[in-house]
């Protein structure tokens, strides 16, 4: 059996900036509160992150923070895809120093790769790394999928233990989780699939809904993980409304202003994301307040 970095509720936090950079301050306090809250994890500089317009520095930066402020309460997973695969390996060193618990590492974007060439990159990938890798499967941002044939070559590398499903294709994750078994834990990338991808043995989900529902998102998952499934089905038919304005406009950032509506001083996406239409921001402060 594989190492499961976690089950249940794991958070992709988003990255407050200001004129200086990241506010680290800002960051460390949403952070504590997601642990209070009970999140089972917590993955930093992902696509919630803003990963793609961070420096280096300051990547590195915000991961040893959130390392230093979880202090081993929960697993701390770090953002370090790329369409560069040496440079994957060389950040994968940089951050297992400061001390994370796993990678999240997306498929190459832009450039992207053949089948043969995914299954090349990521076994380079886990060759130079001792860390826990979750793949990321987003095809609708890279343009690459990672197909369940792939994900089966892939699940047999011993450091390769879990994948964030964020293709929305229910079909393809349920042959993945047949073909993949225990070699590969599931996590939903979508927040509006998080039961019925826990129904066909996902252990959790990788979410944005939890940065401003811990609480909820923790409780869902374990709501189902538990046994009683009615009430999981339940939770996640009455946060659709939620997620969908979470969802209006591109993530992150909706998130961003529903972290400001409920009283974080998160600021504004960097170009070339900008801030949230104001109607748009009407409806998710209606939606906030009704998943309360």
């Amino acid at each position: 059996m594989k190492k499961i970095i976690f089950k249940g509720c794991g958070t992709a936090i988003a990255t407050p900036f200001n004129e200086k950079g990241v506010n680290l301050q800002e960051f460390s306090k949403l952070v504590e509160d997601q642990i209070q809250n009970g999140v089972d994890s917590i993955i930093v500089c992902g696509t919630t992150g803003e990963s793609s317009t961070m420096t280096e520095q300051e990547k590195l930066q915000t991961i040893e923070c959130a390392v230093k402020v979880a202090n081993g309460r929960i697993p701390i997973i770090a953002g370090t895809g790329s369409n560069n695969t040496k440079a994957v390996m060389e950040m994968n060193q940089k951050v297992k120093e400061l001390g994370v618990d796993g990678v999240l590492i997306v498929t190459p974007y832009y450039n992207k790769t053949t089948g043969e060439g995914l299954i090349r990159h990521y076994t380079e990938i886990a060759k130079n790394t001792d860390l826990p890798i979750i793949l990321y499967n987003v095809p609708s941002r890279t343009g690459v999928n990672i197909k369940p044939e792939i994900a089966l070559a892939l699940s047999k590398i011993e450091n390769i233990v879990a994948i964030k499903e964020a293709s929305g294709d229910l079909s393809q994750i349920a042959k993945t989780a047949n073909l993949c078994r225990e070699n590969l834990a599931i996590y939903s990338g979508n927040d509006d699939q998080i039961v019925p991808i826990l129904s066909i043995g996902g252990i959790g989900v990788i979410s944005v809904l939890s940065n401003v529902r811990p609480k909820y998102t923790h409780d869902m998952c374990y709501e189902f993980l538990e046994g009683d499934k009615n009430k999981a089905a339940k939770m996640q038919i009455d946060a659709i409304p939620l997620i969908n304005a979470l969802f209006s406009e591109v993530n992150p950032i909706p998130v961003k202003e529903a972290l400001n509506i409920c009283g974080y001083n998160y600021g504004e996406p960097r170009l070339p994301l900008i801030p949230m239409s104001k109607a748009n921001q009407e409806i998710l402060e209606k939606c906030l307040k009704e998943l309360n």
